[in-house]
């Protein structure tokens, strides 16, 4: 339980504590804003393609000595990025920094559910709960702590967070050798299956477009609010404060998706949070910014919404799973765009006209995927091979990705 918590608290620390410091990485690496973008866009295309490796390396070796070990590197990375003379150095140390969170995206929810199968929900709650608390903390403090620092504080504010995931791999080498779990799913999924149902690639697009205008949010909203006069230290703060929202609301959003009457009626309240959080922001940036980043932080409700939608829309777990991967892999490639588009519409034009009109676009994007994707359906009725009785179904070799584990549910 204390590993399985303190890696969540490492998932975030290492995104969230960029965009408050962004501008002194750009002085200090001598980068353009569009090279800037570029760091903030790297996440999410680890999230994407690191998270493959997972399950075949979780098959060949122990499963905590494999976050462990992704832990290490996270460690060695942010150290190593923290150090890097130059931009290419640090991006590399960006992909290193980011197995750890790309591997504990998908090894997490298998090891909470095999160690923990009767408390699964608190488990996946603590760990997630202390992933948020990660974030918010990395979001309030990386700029304070530069500042303290002085000249290069930066580099000190980036590299003081590989001393916590050091210390998540600790517990890990002491956890036992686990058994071997009872039984094995029948009929997995193959993942190209579902390339030919419509609503899984609604569901993707979905997905990429919350994911893109969480990322926007965490990677660009602190160096706008710089830009417009606010100290790097307030400007953390409240993306800190957007963070903090995020916390109850993954808990409470699923237990309202779940219910197929309010599904549309709270994606509507999403979208509605986002405009007013990007309007007050673009119209009136230092004037209740509390309230502007809070309704963001309300907006990103979405992404407990789309994760619960991936347990309704699938009828067995099998093709649960298969829909998340597919659903998270492509969503999280489309949501990379975001970060470095902003980067270089940001170069081009000299403001942040182009962020706006990026993230209205997201939002009209989400409400039109969103309104399809709450319909109630399932995509086992939109593929042949899945609308067979799934006990008839041969057995095929299992596919997973780098994906955050759906919230199963049925409804009532």
């Amino acid at each position: 339980m204390v590993a399985i918590v303190l890696t969540g608290f490492n998932l975030r620390t290492a995104v969230n504590g960029v965009g408050p410091v962004l501008q002194e990485i750009e002085a200090g690496l001598g980068i353009s804003s569009g090279a800037a973008g570029l760091i903030t866009t790297m996440p999410l295309l680890c999230f994407a393609v690191i998270g493959f490796a997972g399950p075949p390396l979780a098959a060949r070796f122990r499963d905590g000595h494999v976050l462990a070990a992704a832990l290490l590197v996270m460690a060695l990375g942010l150290l190593g990025r923290a150090a890097a003379p130059s931009f290419w150095l640090f991006l590399l140390g960006t992909v290193a920094t980011m197995v750890g969170g790309a591997l504990g995206n998908v090894l997490l929810p298998g090891i909470v559910k095999h160690w923990f199968p009767h408390r699964t929900g608190l488990l996946v709650g603590a760990y997630s709960t202390t992933m948020a608390i990660g974030g918010a903390v990395a979001s309030v403090s990386t700029a304070p702590i530069a500042e303290s620092v002085g000249a290069d504080g930066w580099r000190w504010a980036l590299g003081v967070w590989a001393v916590f995931a050091v210390l998540a791999v600790v517990p890990w080498l002491v956890v036992p050798r686990r058994t071997a779990a009872a039984g094995t799913p029948r009929g997995a999924v193959r993942l190209r299956v579902l390339l030919r149902s419509p609503l899984a690639w609604q569901l993707a697009v979905f997905f990429g477009l919350q994911a893109m205008q969480a990322y926007v949010i965490v990677g660009w909203t602190a160096q706008y609010l710089r830009d417009e006069g606010m100290s790097a230290a307030a400007a953390g703060v409240l993306v800190g404060v957007n963070a903090l929202i995020v916390i109850p609301l993954n808990a409470l959003v699923p237990s309202g998706t779940v219910r197929q009457s309010w599904q549309r009626p709270m994606l509507v309240s999403f979208m509605a949070c986002y405009l007013v959080g990007w309007t007050g922001l673009l119209l009136s940036p230092l004037t209740l910014t509390w309230l502007w980043m809070s309704m963001l932080g309300i907006g990103m409700g979405t992404f407990a919404m789309v994760l619960s939608l991936l347990g309704l829309r699938a009828r067995t777990p099998e093709t649960v799973n298969a829909l998340s991967t597919v659903v998270q892999g492509w969503g999280y490639a489309i949501a990379a765009a975001g970060p470095v588009l902003v980067g270089l519409l940001r170069e081009l034009t000299g403001g942040y006209t182009g962020m706006f009109v990026l993230v209205y676009a997201g939002v009209a994007g989400l409400l039109v995927t969103g309104w399809l994707v709450c319909a109630d359906r399932q995509v086992d009725d939109e593929v042949p091979e899945l609308r067979a009785d799934p006990d008839t179904r041969e057995d095929v070799e299992v596919e997973a990705a780098g994906v955050e584990s759906p919230v199963v549910v049925e409804p009532r």
